[in-house]
């Protein structure tokens, strides 16, 4: 089993990748990038020509198998990097090509050219056994997928910068020896690039370790449904992704007459498209997974392809419609061709074990350069072949990329079956990339990634808190594990705010009340009944009678939450137990969100006993209120009692009065033949003294008596009995609010009845 290296030599080994791949980006652009097509087209070379010469890039994939025969006698690294100062090396026919091509030996020029490409290739082939193992070494850690796409990044960056020297020193008409130049310096960038990478640390070398048969491999391969789909797809993808990108410098040249520095130049904007997709992956790939951002990037590729089969003729000489069409496509080619192969490749290493890595990446490999390969090298003969038929390259352009749209279209249906590693289905990936908040909400768990700063991070889980996004679920998991205490507490109830749960995060609450009483767990037992886990249900019966009053409490809450009623007795027996006042709120908080009448004679026990606090008083009233289904209404009037107490007769004249005028504006002026309606109405004009005895001389006969004569079909039958018995009861004549709420509740029914008849 491989060791992982230490935070600190990571962070060492990934700077020293950087530099490689800075390096390595620009060599690759001077001595294989679009300039080797420009140099080729400028001593003449036809679209077959090209077309060869681009499938011999992908000549390095068959070499793999040599390189992983190196495997079991060098490391990794020193196979990497051998190779790929000797791929260097042996591209020193093509620096002598400029000055063979000027001494008349036009056919021997183009064949160095093209042999030293394909030498180069076979080298890097062997060198490329190493690429998938050192990269999957260095990509340790829950930042893998953001990790990888970071290396793209800073290649595309690389790429950018030396075509942008290219399109300065090519210019309009370049002279040949600047291509000798530009290859001279290709040569020695990617030298240096070999040197640091023998300085990388990767896999150690494993010569004891059995290397299955490439039989053996494409067995397993292929007995696998899922990796079979994704072979044909990333086949489909190196073909579409290889000739699209290639032809395009072969269009603008040909078909557009645009110099070799033009050329160039949009070559930069395409390394734009890449910098960009690139940096699309890394803030997206470890939020909503690899698969809707390949499907995306694909059917921006195909997209970008759709405007060479329309372009009109008539458009072509028209310099700036030129220039700015031209910039596009190879932007978009770039952007959605080279963005699918990069989060391709993060796909495929999300689907195989680090120790098959090799193994699969010689089969990936081999795929992509078949594909490649045959895709390049027959659309350059069919190009030359439709040119010669048709007599127009523009007409031969669009029959090629309307053959590869069809294939993007194939591509995006297969996809359709792709196993999706845990990503977000492509339509709530969607949803995440164009919402506002979301993307908010995943720049905050990168900043709070990055931070190690207390008082930021606080800060950043707060607004958080105020952000809910399922997307930020992984960062706060990881949060809510802090040694310290504030942030695992607002970690929590930022995850308290998300819409829904995962399982992970469901665990990990359950995980929390079990492990940290006193702390966190009563917060995650809260976010448990919130989001109706109800698999919890167990646990929150157990921890209801915790020394913690405060998980007691929430767990209480949560069990009525996720509507436990067999649990409500015992519910009411721990809060008539209890001498803790949190505890009794609580309990009584949730006995009205479980809305029992039953509950009432436990609720009216503790306002019965002697002086209870006030904030007692106020939560109990508010449960009876839920039990009476009125507390919304009673909030506001409760409000108004607390700022004066002695307000209590007025504010209950007012209820009365105005349930009365209500009386008044719906049957008033109805003659109270009707027996139905004549009781109403006496029920109306005397609930007024009623009150007013109840209120100001604390006699409830005649409220108890209006209140047992109220509608069998209007009230709750124990609620009736129970209210009644309390305005008689003189226990309670000294409780300001819950009188106030029995009146509320008389005005509310009389409401009602007036309503009930209104037909």
């Amino acid at each position: 089993m491989e060791v992982p290296l230490s935070p600190y030599r990571l962070a060492k080994a990934r700077e020293l990748y950087n530099i490689f791949n800075i390096f390595n980006a620009l060599s690759w652009q001077f001595l294989v990038g679009n300039v080797i097509t420009l140099f080729a087209l400028s001593m003449g070379a036809t679209s077959t020509y090209i077309g060869t010469l681009s499938a011999v890039l992908y000549v390095s994939f068959f070499f793999l198998p040599l390189g992983r025969i190196l495997t079991r006698h060098f490391s990794v690294v020193k196979i990497f990097s051998v190779a790929w100062i000797l791929r260097c090396v042996v591209m020193l026919p093509v620096f002598f090509a400029p000055f063979v091509y000027v001494s008349g030996r036009h056919d021997t020029a183009l064949i160095l050219v093209l042999s030293g490409v394909t030498l180069l290739h076979v080298t890097r082939g062997v060198g490329m056994i190493g690429n998938n193992p050192i990269l999957s070494f260095l990509a340790t850690g829950s930042d893998r997928g953001s990790y990888l796409t970071q290396v793209q990044i800073v290649t595309s960056a690389g790429s950018m910068f030396a075509g942008f020297v290219i399109a300065l020193i090519l210019g309009r008409n370049p002279p040949l020896f600047l291509y000798a130049i530009i290859v001279a310096v290709g040569i020695a960038s990617g030298i240096f690039a070999g040197i640091v990478m023998f300085k990388i640390p990767g896999p150690a070398l494993q010569s004891d370790v059995r290397h299955d048969g490439f039989a053996t491999i494409l067995r397993d391969v292929f007995s696998q449904l899922s990796m079979r789909r994704f072979i044909v797809i990333l086949m489909l993808v190196a073909l579409a992704s290889g000739v699209s990108r290639t032809f395009v410098v072969v269009y603008s040249r040909e078909v557009f007459l645009q110099s070799d520095g033009m050329v160039s130049l949009y070559a930069v904007f395409g390394g734009f498209g890449v910098l960009l997709a690139g940096f699309v992956i890394k803030f997206l790939v470890d939020k909503i997974g690899a698969k809707p951002i390949f499907s995306l990037y694909v059917i921006i590729g195909l997209v970008s392809m759709i405007p060479i089969i329309f372009f009109p003729l008539a458009e072509i000489e028209n310099h700036t419609t030129s220039v700015l069409y031209l910039t596009f496509l190879f932007f978009m080619m770039s952007f959605g061709w080279l963005g699918s192969e990069a989060v391709m490749q993060t796909y495929f290493l999300g689907m195989v074990s680090s120790e098959k890595v090799m193994d699969m990446g010689i089969v990936y490999f081999l795929g992509f350069g078949i594909a490649g390969a045959g895709g390049t090298f027959l659309s350059g003969v069919l190009l030359d072949l439709l040119t010669a038929l048709s007599g127009s390259m523009s007409a031969s352009f669009r029959i090629l990329y309307a053959m590869l749209v069809l294939i993007a279209v194939l591509i995006l249906f297969l996809m359709r079956n792709l196993v999706s590693l845990g990503a977000l289905p492509f339509k709530g990936a969607m949803e995440v990339m164009f919402s506002f908040r979301e993307l908010k909400a995943i720049s905050l768990i990168d900043k709070l990634n990055k931070t190690s700063d207390s008082g930021e991070e606080a800060a950043i889980l707060s607004v958080l808190h105020g952000t809910p996004s399922t997307v930020a679920t992984k960062g706060l998991l990881k949060r809510a594990q802090s040694p310290r205490l504030s942030v695992r507490m607002d970690s929590i109830r930022a995850i308290n705010a998300l819409k829904v749960l995962s399982e992970d995060a469901e665990a990990a609450l359950m995980n929390d009340i079990i492990n940290n009483p006193y702390t966190t767990a009563y917060i995650s037992a809260r976010a448990l009944g919130n989001h109706g886990v109800f698999r919890a249900m167990p646990l929150l019966r157990e921890l209801s009678e915790s020394s913690d009053y405060m998980l007691a409490g929430e767990a209480i809450i949560a069990l009525a939450k996720l509507g436990d009623h067999s649990f409500r007795l015992r519910i009411e027996e721990i809060i008539a137990e209890t001498q803790n006042p949190r505890l009794k709120i609580m309990g009584a908080e949730a006995l009205g969100i479980y809305g029992s009448p039953d509950s009432l004679p436990v609720l009216l026990g503790l306002q019965r006993r002697a002086n209870p606090p006030p904030y007692l008083r106020d939560g109990i009233v508010l449960a009876l209120a839920s039990i009476l289904r009125m507390q919304n209404r009673f909030y506001p009037l409760l409000l108004r009692l607390l700022a004066d107490l002695s307000q209590a007769p007025v504010l209950a004249e007012d209820e009365v009065e105005s349930a009365y005028e209500h009386y008044m504006t719906v049957h008033g002026r109805k003659r109270s033949n009707e027996p139905k309606l004549s009781v109403v109405s006496k029920q109306a004009k005397t609930l007024q003294s009623a009150v007013a005895e109840y209120m100001h001389n604390d006699k409830g006969d005649d409220l108890a008596r209006w209140i047992l004569e109220l509608p069998d079909d209007l009230v709750n039958s124990t609620a009736q009995t129970i209210l009644s018995e309390t305005v008689l009861d003189k226990d309670f004549l000294d409780c300001p609010r819950l009188k106030l709420l029995i009146v509320h509740w008389t005005a509310q029914q009389l409401k009602a009845w007036t309503n009930k008849l209104k037909g």
